[in-house]
């Protein structure tokens, strides 16, 4: 029977962005026939980015994936039997049991990160179920552990004002980040704070869309932003453009800070960062002398070798010239502090075995391939994320993932470059066929999401394919399951009991709602008073738990390893693979209206860089290293500075004619901190894909006429 009523459904966006917004859907008949932005929520105010308006595009593509299927042909080529639910989920309880039976759990890895950022699918379905089979851990740590390490040693906790708040800002500092297009609904409370008088300033590698709209662009060398930083603090300290009075009261270890940076003069910063000596000294004394001063950053300035000392060092400006606890002031980095869920709730981790062993996400192909032993990784489930396209070191994935003796299964909406190696792939709901709560990273409210349409096809959602893997497995434990709104109910109410900015937010109340605004009770600024959730309640400069674990107390600048093992000479050049104007990361990037927009793959170089290479606009290049390579098409612009280059993520190596992308070369390197990726370390060649095909033709001639066979095929 059909409803002929029309009816609006009230949702959520579930991807990495800390935008958040709330969505309404029209759904009739059973069918989403409008999917826009809610106009009464006070950051998303009636719009919806490049990246998710489109969205019904996903939800209804021909491409997604409708029913579980089987590998019949070699890993990764992408030949496939359609099974039921039942045979599917017979093969992998069957499967997990022989390898625990044999191996132990620990050979057993599930592999999520940010598909969604829901509680219910992704955070719960991150731990139940593996806790309950003791499983090995995944350390997810690819995109901010760094930063999250830094400001809790810092400052305690990841708090920071809602978007509006930059009106009241005189000066704002938006360094090595460009919310254009990872924060887009940031952008008109900035031009509201510009229209006022506001100046802006943006400190980046790259011209970016952020930059050419800012009043000045400072263009720094990669991975020396804490050289910059210390510079600027040696400035304020020796011409005394401190807040002594403040420090004193709500610091701990200033006067230490002050003689670390007092080893930063203007010129060996600028001899560091290449930004001239009195351009560091002008920032620094505006920065110190116009008040309220905001420093708004992101995750990418800490995806480098020395990324956790660089976000301290971020971290300690604010509070040098007493700007923590200012409305307009401080430090704009997260608001993820605040909705903060309680662990056991989540995870039940005390009523399961203890986790036996983590793996580092960013060691995703070492891992598979010798790395982990003792048991070696044998079955690897992944959902919510797509390695392939989005890790480093992809190669290497890849590589580990052609095993043939171990066992993939992948929980996907489409069949991305991870699923094609998989050896059961499992279709997934997207936002419409679920039920979900978010909590965002930009802004203080919460969101619930309710589903507006039934599942496609055969699809499930996390949640549930994770109750019917637990009742496979035999786990007859009550939370293993729960109703999504049950597990949800739990969280909440366990994380109310704990968590005051969470006061008189119930279920019923999200329901009805559907936006919710966190109960901050006069802590609408952040560290207002000079308090601070550190243990001494004080921003720490001096780290003392940084010093228990034998790290440096205070933030320093260090060359990466990488870079410093350079030749003096050498011709690489710096490659940033910064986001995606239209992807979030990997995910919408096989949307054909999205890649449509963002275009072919493509690699920036300076001019000057360009012509020593003999390359121009629109030429094929090949771009590679000792992990790997691929090619892309050459953009010639003075966006990027001399001896760097930008090669955005994001893009499906499937989709990609050489079936590789950026990620082929990026390294899997740990951080100086937490375990941080290290996307942006990553020297590389570029050399004209035509060049090197004559120079390949001219080396076969030469071959030929010493008597040699047919040449390889080039790269």
């Amino acid at each position: 029977m059909h409803d002929p009523v029309l009816t609006i459904v009230r949702g959520a966006c579930p991807h990495d962005c800390p935008d958040t917004c709330a969505t309404l859907t029209e759904v009739q008949d059973g069918r989403a026939l409008r999917f826009y932005a809610d106009g009464a929520h006070p950051v998303t105010r009636g719009w919806l980015c490049a990246k998710v308006r489109p969205y019904l595009e996903r939800v209804y593509s021909a491409d997604r994936l409708l029913t579980p299927l089987r590998r019949v042909g070699p890993k990764g080529a992408d030949r496939w039997e359609r099974i039921s639910w039942e045979e599917a989920l017979a093969t992998i309880t069957a499967r997990w049991q022989a390898i625990i039976a044999s191996h132990g759990a620990a050979a057993i890895l599930p592999y999520s990160y940010s598909g969604t950022l829901g509680l219910l699918q992704m955070s719960i379905c991150n731990e139940r179920l593996w806790n309950r089979m003791g499983a090995s851990g995944l350390e997810r740590t690819i995109c901010s552990a760094a930063a999250h390490a830094a400001v809790s040693a810092t400052l305690g906790a990841r708090h920071s004002a809602d978007y509006a708040d930059v009106r009241h800002s005189r000066l704002v500092l938006i360094w090595g980040h460009n919310p254009a297009s990872t924060a887009p609904h940031f952008m008109p409370f900035l031009r509201e704070a510009q229209k006022q008088g506001t100046s802006v300033v943006v400190i980046d590698p790259r011209r970016t869309l952020s930059a050419r709209s800012a009043d000045e662009h400072i263009q720094l060398r990669p991975a020396s932003d804490a050289a910059l930083a210390l510079g600027m603090l040696q400035v304020i300290f020796s011409e005394d453009l401190h807040d002594e009075a403040w420090l004193e009261a709500h610091s701990l270890g200033w006067r230490e800070l002050r003689e670390r940076a007092l080893q930063y003069p203007p010129e060996r910063a600028s001899a560091i960062t290449g930004v001239p000596a009195a351009t560091i000294v002008a920032l620094a004394r505006r920065y110190a002398t116009t008040k309220p001063a905001l420093l708004k950053t992101a995750d990418g300035v800490q995806r480098h070798q020395n990324g956790g000392q660089t976000f301290r060092a971020l971290c300690c400006l604010p509070a040098v010239v007493g700007q923590y606890g200012v409305r307009g002031g401080g430090l704009a980095y997260s608001t993820g502090g605040y909705a903060t869920w309680d662990g056991a709730a989540v995870g039940h981790a005390a009523d399961c075995p203890p986790t036996p062993r983590w793996v580092n996400m960013n060691r995703l192909g070492a891992a598979l391939t010798g790395e982990v032993r003792d048991p070696p990784i044998m079955a690897l489930y992944v959902f919510g994320a797509n390695p392939v396209a989005s890790s480093p070191n992809a190669g290497l994935i890849v590589a580990g993932l052609q095993r043939d003796d171990l066992f993939t299964v992948v929980h996907e909406q489409f069949m991305t470059d991870t699923a094609r190696y998989a050896d059961i792939v499992l279709p997934a709901t997207t936002q419409l066929e679920h039920v979900d709560l978010h909590r965002a990273y930009g802004h203080r409210f919460l969101q619930y999401n309710q589903p507006a349409i039934a599942p496609r096809g055969e699809a499930k959602s996390n949640w549930d394919v994770m109750r019917l893997l637990a009742a496979g497995m035999g786990y007859t434990e009550p939370w293993l399951q729960e109703s999504g709104e049950e597990a949800i109910r739990g969280v909440l109410d366990a994380s109310r009991a704990r968590n005051p900015f969470l006061a008189g937010i119930t279920l019923e109340r999200l329901q009805a709602e559907g936006t919710v605004p966190l109960h901050l009770d006069g802590a609408e600024v952040p560290f207002a008073g000079g308090v601070f959730a550190t243990p001494s309640g004080k921003v720490e400069l001096f780290s003392r738990a940084m010093a228990a674990q034998g790290l440096d107390p205070l933030p320093d600048y260090v060359e990466p390893p990488a870079f410093r093992a350079a030749h003096p000479n050498d011709e690489r050049l710096v490659v940033l693979s910064g986001a995606s104007h239209h992807f979030v990361s990997s995910s919408m990037a096989n949307q054909p209206s999205l890649r449509a927009r963002e275009g072919a793959p493509f690699i920036e170089l300076n001019p000057a860089d360009a012509a020593s290479r003999g390359i121009v606009a629109g030429d094929e290049v090949i771009v590679a290293n000792e992990r790997g390579w691929c090619r892309l098409q050459a953009v010639i612009t003075d966006d990027v500075p001399p001896g760097v280059a930008v090669a955005p993520k994001g893009h499906w190596a499937s989709l990609s004619p050489d079936g590789r992308n950026i990620n082929w070369t990026t390294p899997d390197d740990l951080a100086d901190l937490a375990g941080q990726s290290t996307f942006h370390t990553n020297l590389v060649t570029v050399r004209s894909a035509q060049r090197e095909m004559v120079d390949e033709i001219e080396r076969h001639r030469d071959r030929r006429g010493e008597g040699e066979g047919q040449p390889e095929a080039p790269e």
